[in-house]
């Protein structure tokens, strides 16, 4: 059953009242519910009356007096309290279709989901959602929404994304602005399709409806070595992505002067493909975008360099000791600028940071979190 419970957290309000694993919450306040969306909503309500199914069999009503907003305190077994929704896209540049074949099966799961938009920072593209779900969303206030949107051009995008409904993105966008939905922005770059004259209108459109989309995030196409029968598409070279960013540079240097925000973020590959630096971490107005790898080099650097600190000077480990560090090629130069640091401020140890390439997807895959673990000890076996 979708709202069975799983546990219950000692000291909350479900443990309070008695429930127990295998209980089932059916309703709150007399609405079945459909999914954790109408369950998160229904709950927020200060006095509130679930209709729960004990594992035993029987159903009651109980009356919970709490905090708006505050949580049950029960986990459940299935989050969504629903199916996950199956994207129906067919997109030039989906990185599921560049997979190899033998791996496990939940890996060539298509999901476009909405709650996990909201609850686990997913982009969607909203074009595996009915009118009438959009109207759910907007009724439920469910805010921020992550949208995957690649060009507001209609019959682009339909291109793109091989879906008749991706035409349909400004109407949703503006519908959901008008509600006063905050939204985040993503566009896959894809090199002679939505670059050029193409970016420049995505991202004025989205900018029209600033401040109700709060950022743009610009992201490179991921091409794995696996895409035979596919769309023919181009990596972003190291010109490509100068170019791009001489173009977000201009246009953040407009939109800060007009709104105090940068409003659009390129992703930190394409500065590391460019060979030019990553930018101050306040250069990213609170890292909107960190979910889509914009500002994690930032970040990271930052607070290293405020933790690293708080070693006392002349501090020496009790034993000698040797660690080695793995990462991928995007990583690697921040990974051991962290290991040398750390080297001049501790004694007594050594570190040394390996660059796994990687074969499983191809060498243009150079993220750490993409590395599997064949290619981690083939990469080790030197060292």
């Amino acid at each position: 059953m979708a709202a069975e419970i799983k546990s219950v957290i000692p000291g909350s309000i479900a443990e309070e009242i008695g429930l127990e694993p295998g209980d089932v919450i059916e309703a709150v306040n007399g609405i079945k519910i459909k999914d954790v969306l109408d369950y998160r909503y229904l709950m927020n309500d200060e006095f509130v009356t679930i209709t729960v199914r004990t594992r035993q069999g029987s159903v009651e009503d109980v009356e919970i007096e709490k905090d708006d907003y505050e949580d049950l305190g029960a986990e459940f077994e299935n989050s969504l309290m629903d199916k996950a929704q199956r994207c129906a896209n067919k997109c030039i540049f989906c990185f599921i279709d560049q997979l190899p074949d033998g791996m496990r099966s939940s890996l060539y799961f298509k999901d476009d989901d909405t709650r996990l938009s909201f609850f686990q920072g997913n982009y969607v593209t909203l074009t595996n959602l009915s009118d009438e779900e959009i109207d759910r969303l907007i009724h439920l206030r469910v805010s921020p929404v992550n949208i995957s949107v690649q060009t507001t051009n209609p019959e682009l995008r339909v291109k793109m994304l091989k879906n008749p409904r991706a035409a349909r993105i400004m109407e949703y966008m503006r519908k959901f602005a008008a509600h006063n939905i905050e939204m985040n922005c993503q566009i896959v770059l894809c090199p002679g399709f939505n670059d050029g004259a193409e970016l420049q209108r995505t991202i004025f459109d989205c900018y029209s409806l600033y401040p109700h989309v709060k950022s743009v995030a610009v992201v490179p196409v991921g091409l794995t070595k696996h895409r035979k029968g596919l769309c023919e598409l181009q990596p972003v070279d190291k010109e490509k992505a100068e170019e791009i960013l001489a173009h977000i540079h201009f246009w953040q240097d407009k939109f800060r002067e007009e709104t105090g925000t940068g409003f659009v973020y390129a992703a930190d590959e394409l500065y590391l493909k460019a060979e030019l630096p990553v930018p101050s971490p306040g250069s990213y107005d609170g890292y909107s975008q960190l979910e889509n790898g914009v500002g994690m080099w930032a970040l990271l650097k930052h607070e290293f360099e405020e933790a690293i600190k708080d070693i006392p000077e002349g501090y020496t480990l009790p034993k000698e000791r040797r660690i080695t560090m793995v990462t991928g090629a995007a990583a690697f130069r921040l990974i051991e600028y962290i290991a040398k640091a750390v080297e001049k401020s501790v004694a007594n140890i050594q570190i040394e940071v390996v660059k796994i390439p990687n074969r499983l997807f191809g060498e243009r895959i150079t993220v750490a979190g993409l590395l599997c673990g064949k290619d981690i000890i083939a990469g080790l076996k030197n060292t």
